[in-house]
């Protein structure tokens, strides 16, 4: 079975994100999703370097990113799962990404508006709640 997990560059402070990105990371945790929070003090370049001497498949948090639908990015998990293979979402440092470290890797994009760090991961565990829902046909998700 595939790994998911997901990378955050410092943990997150602002009262209400820190509230959602705690609730669904317990939700995520639970569906098998591993949280990896690197400190704050690790520079952007040191955590672009940790999180891609990983192994797997990186997916890096960018809005010009290719954008899923709620189903997509449950199958994108589902075939993971079945495959075998490990998917890694990475959320940047505040001023986003390298170029250099983007022109590597896929992008998505949760929206094509400027997210704070902490806001695009409250909406990235979100999505990744339900997508872990949709895949174990709970009725979370609504049409």
């Amino acid at each position: 079975m595939g790994r998911v997990s997901v990378h955050l560059h410092g943990r997150p402070k602002g009262l209400g994100t820190k509230d959602l990105i705690d609730s669904y990371g317990k939700r995520i945790s639970s569906s098998g999703i591993a949280i990896e929070i690197h400190p704050d003090k690790v520079s952007p370049s040191e955590y672009e370097e940790r999180i891609e001497s990983k192994s797997g498949n990186l997916m890096l948090l960018d809005e010009s990113g290719k954008q899923y639908t709620s189903l997509q990015l449950a199958r994108l998990l589902s075939e993971a799962s079945i495959s075998g293979d490990s998917l890694m979402f990475a959320i940047g440092p505040v001023d986003g990404f390298s170029e250099e470290f983007k022109h590597r890797h896929n992008l998505i994009s949760i929206s094509k508006m400027t997210l704070t760090h902490e806001m695009a991961s409250a909406v990235l565990f979100e999505q990744l709640y339900r997508a872990s829902e949709i895949n174990k046909g709970s009725s979370y998700h609504r049409i």
